[in-house]
């Protein structure tokens, strides 16, 4: 069965042409150099052992950036330069990738690739200029499968150089814990029915770590709701009733122009940006349910006074967003088939085209691809299982699935694959660098869905 998101794919006609899409037009979507200001805004980030008061109040040992889950959320204009030094008290070697930002390589957190294990009580300093604005996170890339799930994540908003007039900017993080009779994190990590699935669903659904998380719209309100997926495995459909929400960024990138808020999967390492106006003349309260299963789980409450005259501006969804409807007509640069066999430590191995990742000092990348030239890759999933896949270091737009042309008008980091379908992708990548792609259900990575992309430069291929 085809499963599309009615409010997310816009079928398109194929053009009869062999011509792949100009990539000349990416110029104007997403600019291929940061532009910093000179200006450097300098964090402090430690990763260590705490036990905190969450979910329900109760305390709970978590690993925590700066003493706290979510970890904070640094805020910076486009234009400033992020200087982040961490340090780790973990009893683990650790990194931090930030997920969905174009850095340099050797700031992208991948061990052995882009640079070595932070050991325990070592530290690290990122330091780079996000050539976009946008919703963005960071997170540990080594036995990420234990280290998010303990609670190791936070955001990185990157604001507009002159941010449009929201009344609140608000970011929420849905996150699923697999608690024990104890109440305490269940520490067996990577066990035989998550890795033959689809990764570690926990028994409690929680945003920001809290099961109360409630939110109040004041009369005449609009705001910015930015949600993150940070789950291991866990899909949801977010469902916010009859508010007035309309989506304007995915994975960081704006629309090419607003549209309602229908049916949006948001998959592990998702980011969606809601544009949401408090409009009606009576009080109420609405309930945000998740309905990606049959049984819905309550998210979180909305509180809406209501009102009738919301602040009026142009929506910020207003990007250069090609269609590449041609793209189906150029030749596929690599099919990667996704699928498991028995094997490996872990006692089943996810693999790209039949290879399960076997170390980064070991690994040869699967792809070469050429800076600035336009490729297309179609991911086709033998499995029954969900796939999330995550490309580091550049942005993608879906235009297939089951070999149907479709126009998403934004492009993203991360697209979920289903059982047995096939999702075709167009991209240009701008950055020279190694860069990882990777299945999201952080299970089914930890299991070997990993491998490195090179992106050369022309005249080096």
């Amino acid at each position: 069965m085809l499963r599309i998101a009615l409010w997310l794919v816009i079928a398109v006609a194929c053009r009869s042409t062999t011509s792949a899409p100009d990539p000349l037009a990416l110029d104007d979507a997403y600019p291929a150099e940061a532009s910093p200001t000179g200006v450097v805004k300098t964090f402090e980030i430690t990763a260590a052992e705490a036990e905190l008061p969450l979910i329900d109040g109760t305390r709970r040992k978590v690993w925590a950036y700066n003493g706290q889950v979510p970890g904070p959320t640094l805020r910076v204009r486009l234009g400033d330069t992020v200087r982040v030094q961490f340090t780790n008290r973990l009893p683990q070697a650790t990194t931090i990738h930030w997920h969905g930002v174009r850095v340099p390589n050797r700031m992208d957190g991948v061990p052995h690739s882009s640079q070595p294990p932070i050991e325990p009580g070592g530290t690290f300093v990122y330091e780079f200029a996000p050539k976009d604005a946008g919703t963005f996170w960071f997170h540990p890339h080594i036995r990420s499968s234990e280290q998010v799930e303990r609670g190791l994540y936070g955001m990185l908003i990157v604001e507009d150089k002159v941010p449009p007039p929201y009344t609140q900017d608000v970011v929420w993080i849905l996150d699923d814990w697999l608690l024990g009779a104890d109440g305490q994190i269940v520490g067996q990590f990577n066990t035989p029915h998550d890795l033959s699935h689809d990764g570690r669903w926990g028994n409690v659904i929680a945003v920001n770590a809290r099961t109360d998380t409630a939110l109040q719209l004041a009369t005449d309100e609009r705001i910015r709701l930015r949600l993150l997926n940070a789950s291991n495995g866990r899909i949801y459909a977010p469902d916010f009733g009859d508010l007035d929400a309309t989506v304007i960024a995915v994975d960081g990138m704006y629309l090419r122009a607003p549209i309602p808020l229908e049916r949006f999967e948001l998959a592990p390492g998702n980011r969606l940006d809601l544009d949401i106006v408090s409009t009606g003349n009576a009080s109420r309260r609405v309930v945000v349910v998740d309905r990606f299963t049959n049984r819905p789980n309550r998210l979180a409450e909305i509180a809406v006074d209501g009102g009738s005259n919301p602040p009026r501006f142009a929506s910020p969804a207003r990007a250069r967003v090609p269609a590449w409807s041609t793209g189906l007509a150029a030749p596929i640069t690599q099919e990667v088939r996704l699928d498991a066999r028995r094997g490996g430590a872990l006692g089943i191995e996810w693999t790209f085209n039949g290879q399960a990742f076997s170390g980064h000092e070991h690994h040869h990348p699967s792809l070469v691809l050429t800076r600035d030239t336009w490729a297309r890759l179609r991911f086709t999933n033998v499995s029954a299982r969900l796939h999330p896949i995550h490309l580091h270091g550049m942005f993608f737009k879906v235009i297939a699935r089951n070999e149907i042309a479709v126009d998403e008008p934004f492009f993203r980091d991360t697209v979920l694959v289903h059982g047995r379908e096939t999702v075709d992708i167009g991209l240009v990548p701008l950055d020279v660098g190694s860069w990882m792609m990777h299945c999201h259900i952080l299970e089914h990575a930890e299991a070997g869905m990993m491998t490195m992309i090179d992106v050369v430069a022309p005249a080096a291929r």
